[in-house]
């Protein structure tokens, strides 16, 4: 793993630099293996991002774009991620329907449901039932307990490390999430975290010796490139690294 800290001035400038790397390298994977694998987060903060991706010139056609976790709401609701990244960015581009890839949440189980999602995402990469597919690019957040995607402190879904997909919940309402092992396997993780109140969540992150379960985002250490962008707010107590 190579870990990237940038602190930037504001949250404008940390969006464009995550829009750079996200072009750098959906472009690369293009052009290398002929598509390109993206898993959205949800929350305000990539808003903006989305936003900028839908004025860009991709090879739309080649470029397939998941959700790293989703509410159990349906598909129109509005605390839905997959809608707010629909508004913002993809159904304001040529994207192919067949390109756009999200967690069904219409099953009376959830668990049913991450079943379902695994096993389209084990049919796409076209990998076994005990093997993990390596997304190019997998964006997130983290909220102020420290949880990432739907990874929330001393949950069951932490646990979770021989599914591609699993339940997760926040305050007794189930959610879909990648597992952590899934996240792991990506080439490029990259967390986008804005606001002076993610300070004491960031200082337990990257703590030499803290709880994991407590802190989950402690847990992400994927197998290529982990870029923590941070702007001034949340990251002044940080310096550049990497």
């Amino acid at each position: 793993m190579t870990k990237i800290v940038e602190v930037l001035p504001d949250l404008e400038a940390l969006i464009d630099r995550a829009l750079a790397i996200v072009l750098d390298k959906l472009n690369a994977a293009v052009t290398e293996r002929g598509i390109g694998t993206i898993a959205l987060a949800g929350g305000s903060t990539p808003k903006p991002l989305y936003e900028k991706l839908a004025a860009q010139s991709l090879p739309w056609d080649k470029i397939h774009v998941f959700w790293g976790d989703e509410r159990y709401v349906p598909a129109d609701h509005p605390d839905s991620n997959q809608r707010m990244a629909r508004l913002a960015w993809l159904d304001r581009v040529e994207i192919p329907a067949s390109n756009v890839h999200p967690m069904a949440t219409n099953e009376a189980d959830p668990a049913i449901a991450a079943q379902t999602h695994a096993a389209e995402l084990q049919a796409f990469f076209q990998v076994k039932a005990t093997e993990f597919p390596a997304f190019d690019v997998i964006l997130l957040g983290i909220g102020d307990d420290a949880h990432t995607a739907s990874l929330f402190p001393h949950t069951d879904a932490l646990r979770v490390d021989d599914r591609l997909v699993t339940v997760g919940s926040k305050d007794g309402q189930p959610r879909i999430t990648f597992t952590v092992p899934l996240i792991n396997h990506a080439q490029t993780v990259i967390f986008m975290v804005a606001g002076a109140s993610k300070q004491s969540a960031l200082a337990q992150i990257f703590a030499p010796v803290a709880d994991d379960m407590t802190y989950p985002s402690r847990l992400i250490a994927p197998q290529g490139d982990l870029w923590w962008l941070l702007d001034q707010s949340a990251g002044q107590n940080f310096k550049n690294e990497g």
